[in-house]
């Protein structure tokens, strides 16, 4: 479509690192201007206080997937996508970097197993991406199916937020969880 070479079509693929690289970036910032103060003056909030970062992170996932799927056109600068890519990377960073906080602070006895539970979960879904994956693309094509991922992760914001005001009362009725 834009004419890359092998070289310039694995360059590509940066974008996936500058999308890490901006989401920790972002992480330690709030860490240092705002969680880390914070904790030195109200001591040690409950645990979907750490959510904040992967809520904000939510809304990232769809907008990136969005911009991914509907920008690759030879009408369209190559960057676009790839601006996609990076939002989308930066989001799942921060996603991810919280609920790998407030998993193990809601149950810290069962950490090893929520890890490795998370990690066979992860597996198994992208085990089974491969049996939808392609037919899903053939039929709907690249940029329909992408948009139907984005549309999904956009279910996933309101997943977190509900985690973040429901999480306490949910602990509260589990049997393995603390505080």
């Amino acid at each position: 479509m834009h004419g890359f070479d092998l070289g310039e079509t694995g360059l590509a693929f940066l974008s996936c690192q500058v999308g890490a690289t901006v989401g920790l970036m972002l992480y330690f910032s709030y860490l240092h201007w705002y969680m880390i103060p914070d904790k030195l003056r109200n001591g040690l909030r409950e645990q979907e206080h750490r959510l904040v970062p992967a809520m904000n992170g939510s809304w990232l996932l769809p907008v990136g997937l969005f911009l991914f799927a509907w920008t690759p056109r030879p009408d369209i600068h190559w960057i676009v996508p790839l601006i996609g890519v990076v939002i989308f990377v930066t989001g799942f960073y921060l996603v991810m970097q919280g609920l790998f906080v407030y998993l193990p602070l809601s149950y810290p006895q069962y950490a090893a197993s929520l890890f490795s539970g998370n990690d066979v979960c992860r597996s198994a879904f992208a085990a089974g991406a491969i049996a939808f994956a392609r037919p899903m693309f053939l039929r709907l094509g690249v940029a329909r199916g992408v948009a139907l991922l984005g549309g999904l992760t956009g279910m996933g914001i309101i997943g977190m937020i509900c985690l973040y005001i429901y999480g306490k009362r949910l602990r509260k009725m589990s049997t393995f969880a603390q505080g």
